[in-house]
């Protein structure tokens, strides 16, 4: 059977049971005054589906409150087929495809994926390589700055993005201002821990890596792209996905929404099938990232 065929894809009261489930799994937590014992489901005819009243504040609430569904008009069970779709697709779902596929306005769709991304975005501190893992460092150019002109050669115009793809599986990706020490070494100090052992390649702005880090570099200027252990064929591999998906599926990124894109793609690599995380389970952890993320329209446009 289909997984798009359970039944909290089609129905609504399923579709917030679902949620509920995820977003409070110890019960409903009123979101005003964060009581969770004096708490009743409302139960009346004219009673919107999914709603609770809190008898400490005395507030009526959704699960939706507080999080990447609040405020909006379309069913849950919508939101979660969403949420599945960009959440299974490897090089991601274009708001063209949403919206032909689940039947809302173009302008929905587009929305409704920013609000995905947020969700996606995990923002770990936690520090990556530690232990002694191995971590490949570098850095791409995408899309174009907004107002520089257009030129012929050189990434000047191009936004920069600097990635960190550690060997156990994880992704983080960062715009930055410029490919330079002083846009990446903070990045690379905030996200790794001491005892990781960094591989780059012969860029120039990754030699001081050496004074901080287990260090080792391929030199692909010399037409060298590996040495045992030593190369960056993990992050090319994710750098691949990355643009095939940008230039494949959303054929235009602009600047602000940059890293939203950075955090779906990040999303998607540090929960996949080759860590044990299937299209459902990918789909249900984007669901556990959608409290504390509301996103407003006026914010994403």
């Amino acid at each position: 059977m289909s997984i798009l065929s359970a039944e909290h894809f089609h129905d609504e009261a399923k579709a917030y049971d679902f949620v509920e489930a995820l977003i409070w799994p110890e019960g409903p937590v009123c979101p005003h005054c964060m009581e969770k014992a004096r708490i009743s489901k409302m139960k009346g005819k004219s009673t919107r589906i999914g709603t609770y009243k809190c008898y400490a504040c005395r507030k009526p609430f959704t699960v939706k409150i507080g999080s990447i569904f609040e405020a909006s008009h379309i069913p849950m069970r919508i939101w979660l087929q969403a949420i599945f779709l960009l959440s299974s697709s490897k090089k991601g779902m274009s708001s063209n495809q949403l919206h032909r596929a689940l039947g809302v306005t173009l302008k929905s769709a587009w929305f409704m994926s920013h609000r995905i991304r947020e969700a996606m975005r995990s923002g770990s501190l936690a520090p990556m390589g530690g232990g002694g893992g191995i971590v490949e460092v570098d850095e791409t150019f995408i899309g174009k700055k907004v107002q520089a002109p257009k030129v012929v050669g050189g990434y000047a115009h191009k936004n920069a993005v600097l990635t960190l793809v550690s060997r156990d599986g994880e992704a983080r990706s960062f715009h930055i201002d410029q490919a330079n020490q002083e846009s990446i070494m903070p990045i690379i100090r905030r996200n790794l821990a001491s005892e990781a052992k960094v591989v780059t390649d012969d860029a120039g702005f990754y030699r001081n890596l050496d004074k901080e880090y287990m260090h080792a570099f391929v030199n692909h200027s010399a037409g060298q792209y590996g040495r045992g252990i030593i190369h960056t064929n993990t992050i090319e591999g994710y750098y691949s996905i990355f643009k095939r998906g940008m230039k494949g599926v959303y054929q235009h990124c602009s600047e602000r929404h940059l890293h939203r894109y950075l955090a779906e793609f990040d999303f998607r690599y540090s929960n996949r099938v080759k860590l044990g995380v299937n299209d459902e389970a990918r789909a249900t952890r984007a669901i556990k990232g959608a409290p504390g993320k509301r996103l407003t329209y006026r914010e994403a446009i």
